[in-house]
């Protein structure tokens, strides 16, 4: 099984920003992940 780039921590910390409001593209571009790894 591949490892992940992120922590499980990490994710949830992107995951409470996704759901506070902050645009998607802004989260997507901070972070270095593509459109097609997210999704809410």
């Amino acid at each position: 099984m591949k490892k992940s780039r992120f922590t499980e921590t990490q994710i949830v910390g992107i995951l409470k920003e996704a759901e506070s409001g902050i645009a998607m593209a802004d989260i997507l571009r901070t972070h270095g992940i593509s459109g097609a790894t997210f999704y809410p």
